[in-house]
C-alpha cells in the first residue's frame, strides 16, 4: 500500500470513528484500530491528533467544493452555482453521521486559523460565482445564506425541521434559482 492510500484509510477511518462514536472519540488509538494499522505507522502520517483532524478538515473541505464545481459543471444556465451549492450541501448528507462531522470539522476550524482562512477563501469565490451565474445578485446571495442557515440549525440542532418541512424548504430555494 502506498503512502498516500495508507494516508486515505487513516484518514477515512477517523472519519468513521467520528461518524459512528461521536468526535469525543477520536483517538490516535482508536483510529489506527479502526485502520488496521499500528499507532507507529498512524504517527508517521499525521505525529499528533491535531494534524489528524487538519487533514480531516482539509481533504473534507477539498471534497466538498470539489463537488460544488463538478455539480456546476454537469449543468447550465442561470443559477447553476447557486444549485450546486443546494445540492453539495444538502443530498447524502442529511444523516446523524453527517451532522456529527460537521460540528466536528466547525470546531476543529476554530482551532485552526489557517484552515478557516482557507474556508474563507474557498467561500468568496463560490460567493463571486454565485453574483456572476446570471441570476440577480442579491436573489443568489439569499439562497445561499438561506442554505448556510439551514446547515448551521441542523448541525446546532436548533430549530430542527421535520423531514417534509425540510425537502420543501430546501425544494422552494431551488425554484428560486431556476427563474420560475
Amino acid at each position: 500500500m502506498n503512502s498516500n492510500s495508507k494516508r486515505h484509510l487513516i484518514l477515512f477511518a477517523a472519519s468513521t470513528i467520528v461518524k459512528t462514536l461521536g468526535a469525543e472519540k477520536l483517538t490516535l488509538e482508536a483510529v489506527a484500530k479502526e485502520a488496521g494499522i499500528s499507532k507507529g505507522g498512524l504517527l508517521h502520517h499525521f505525529p499528533n491528533k491535531q494534524a489528524l483532524i487538519n487533514a480531516m478538515v482539509e481533504e473534507s473541505t477539498n471534497s466538498y467544493f470539489s463537488n460544488i464545481n463538478e455539480r456546476a459543471a454537469q449543468t447550465s444556465g442561470a443559477g447553476k452555482w447557486s444549485r450546486a451549492y443546494i445540492e453539495a450541501t444538502f443530498v447524502d448528507v442529511n444523516d446523524e453521521h453527517g451532522i456529527e462531522m460537521n460540528a466536528a470539522i466547525i470546531a476543529s476550524l476554530f482551532t485552526n486559523p489557517e484552515l478557516l482562512i482557507k474556508l474563507q477563501t474557498e467561500y468568496s469565490n463560490l460567493q463571486k460565482k454565485i453574483e456572476n451565474d446570471g441570476l440577480d445578485p442579491v436573489l443568489g446571495t439569499i439562497v445561499r445564506l438561506a442554505v448556510d442557515g439551514l446547515w448551521f440549525s441542523e448541525i446546532l440542532r436548533v430549530g430542527d425541521l421535520d423531514s417534509e418541512l425540510r425537502e420543501k424548504v430546501i425544494q422552494y430555494l431551488t425554484n428560486m434559482t431556476k427563474g420560475d
